[in-house]
């Protein structure tokens, strides 16, 4: 079982930044497709970026050219936020699925993103 564990919420400005950190119990980058999501209050939970295993990067149109999915190639995922909005506000949340074990799918806890003056 990979276990994930997601950091660098907080409460920023409209117009900041912030990055977060999504660091696995072991090597993932080798078989695992990454991705964040979020979930804002009331919605439901949404994609916000993915990383495959062959380095492709996909964002939601609401994200892009706003916020950045790389990795490490080991362990850490990341997730640089600039230009934060409003309508960012949510419960942020990383994914790893192995790319041919549909049934290893993991989940971290979440950490809380908060855009407000």
């Amino acid at each position: 079982q990979v276990r994930l564990v997601e950091s660098g919420g907080g409460l920023v400005q409209p117009g900041g930044s912030l990055r977060l950190s999504c660091v696995a119990s072991e090597k993932i980058f080798d078989f695992y497709n990454m991705a964040w999501y979020r979930r804002a209050p009331g919605k439901e939970r949404e994609l916000v970026a993915s990383l495959n295993l062959g380095g492709r990067t996909n964002y939601a149109n609401s994200v892009k050219g706003r916020f950045t999915i790389s990795g490490d190639n080991v362990k850490t995922m990341y997730l640089q936020m600039d230009s934060l909005k409003p309508d960012d506000t949510a419960v942020y949340y990383c994914k790893a699925h192995h790319f041919n074990i549909d049934e290893r799918e993991y989940w971290g806890q979440g950490t809380q993103v908060t855009v407000s003056p």
